[in-house]
């Protein structure tokens, strides 16, 4: 992409607006921009960001099992209705109606209408265990969204269902969602501690939030600090090994942990206090089992091997991508911009021409642009006019892991330089050397 036809609208202040460094670096960079309260568009740049997000949830998603569908971000609420949240749920549900003046709403989560699609389809206990997911906008009216993404109106949301004949076949299923949140957010550069929670309007008696540690969190969290160097699940993790995911459960419970609305002063000061961290947290996904709280209000039953009809045991599973990408910002960046994990860098590397009209100078970008592009790297190349240090400060502050910057007396001697974005540091390699490095 070249940066010279690209959209990436850079502020050169920081916005008023912004309380927070994600926000601000969000609105800097060009990646969001607010329509109105607690909504947002996501320019090019988030956007390629937030598609990455998304990848690797996908990819983590169907390794532990879960299956891709699509629903509707409009519901009935008749559905709503027969589960008993309709009226429950409170005003943070957009209810409206139709030209049929028929109630409808905006769906702030799917548990009723992924009920419906499982019980017009799946009769026998032979079709379980299922796990159906989605990655779909959604809508809850915050009393005062802030924080830009973090807290909006309008959000993504990875939504996964799990549907099994008992109880403990259906926390088999939990398990596999939590060895999976904690790969998955381990992948995008977080260290996610898996928190006792409340379980809230979703309902239930078993949850835990994932919890990154940030200044900015919005609640207060209390854990062991031996949390922050236990071993995240392998690549090689067998999805279908009851003990092997309760091992890992049993693991990553084993210590204290909870947020604020289910904090046990007493509990916690039973740690020995310098193996006591009490800290700010950021909420970046939360599961729950909730048994038959859904499936017996709407019916949601299978034939089970004796013969008789049971009503299923369910679980959910949420992350929000949208919120994913400014926890992401908070744990990395410094006083220049963001520092991108290489897992969802908008690019892979940016191409930096300090002397754009110069023959020599032109020809080195053009030759390794297009060498890097046809290996298949997400490539920026700066073919601005700009001056160095404005190069240098968008470079930073967008947050590339690696640059390669082509000035005019290196490129006579055959060479250019390479900048780390994160540790800073510079290497000067023959134009040859630098491709092989990213072409490797």
């Amino acid at each position: 992409m070249r940066l010279s036809r690209y959209f990436m609208p850079i502020l050169k202040e920081n916005p008023k607006e912004a309380e927070i460094v994600s926000h601000r670096l969000m609105l800097r960079a060009g990646m969001i921009r607010q329509q109105s309260q607690g909504i947002y568009s996501w320019l090019p740049l988030g956007k390629r960001v937030l598609d990455k997000v998304n990848a690797v949830i996908r990819e983590e998603q169907n390794r532990a099992g879960a299956i891709e569908l699509s629903m509707p971000t409009l519901q009935s609420a008749e559905l709503w209705q027969e589960s008993g949240r309709y009226d429950a749920y409170g005003k943070e549900m957009l209810r409206i109606k139709d030209r049929q003046e028929r109630p409808m709403l905006y769906g702030p989560t799917n548990e009723e209408m992924v009920t419906d699609i499982f019980r017009a389809s799946v009769k026998s206990y032979k079709d379980l265990p299922l796990n159906l997911y989605h990655i779909q906008l959604k809508f809850r009216d915050e009393i005062r969204p802030r924080f830009g993404t973090m807290r909006s109106r309008e959000f993504m949301m990875k939504d996964a269902y799990s549907f099994d004949l008992t109880r403990e076949a259906a926390e088999h299923s939990y398990n596999k969602m939590f060895a999976a949140y904690l790969r998955t957010f381990d992948r995008l550069g977080l260290r996610a501690i898996p928190m006792r929670a409340d379980t809230g309007p979703i309902g239930g008696n078993l949850s835990h939030e994932f919890i990154i540690l940030a200044d900015t969190g919005e609640s207060e969290v209390f854990c062991h600090k031996d949390f922050v160097g236990f071993d995240i699940p392998g690549e090689r993790t067998d999805f279908d090994s009851v003990e092997g995911l309760q091992a890992i459960f049993d693991k990553w419970t084993s210590l204290y942990a909870a947020t604020s609305e289910m904090h046990d002063e007493a509990a916690f000061n039973a740690i020995p206090e310098g193996e006591r961290l009490s800290a700010r947290g950021i909420e970046v996904g939360h599961i729950f089992y909730f048994g038959t709280k859904y499936s017996e209000p709407m019916g949601a039953k299978v034939q089970g091997p004796d013969g008789k009809e049971h009503f299923v045991h369910m679980g959910s599973y949420g992350i929000g991508p949208t919120r994913l990408v400014p926890a992401i910002i908070e744990a990395s960046h410094d006083d220049n911009g963001i520092i991108w994990p290489a897992s969802v860098a908008p690019f892979d590397v940016v191409v930096i021409n300090m002397k754009a009209g110069d023959e020599a100078c032109d020809d080195t970008c053009e030759l390794i642009y297009a060498a890097l592009t046809k290996a298949g790297k997400d490539v920026l190349y700066d073919d601005t006019d700009d001056r160095a240090g404005t190069k240098f400060a968008t470079a930073d502050l967008i947050g590339v892991p690696l640059q390669i910057i082509a000035g005019p007396r290196a490129v006579a001697n055959g060479e250019v330089e390479v900048k780390d974005r994160k540790t800073g540091a510079r290497e000067t390699m023959t134009i040859e050397a630098a491709i092989n490095r990213f072409v490797a």
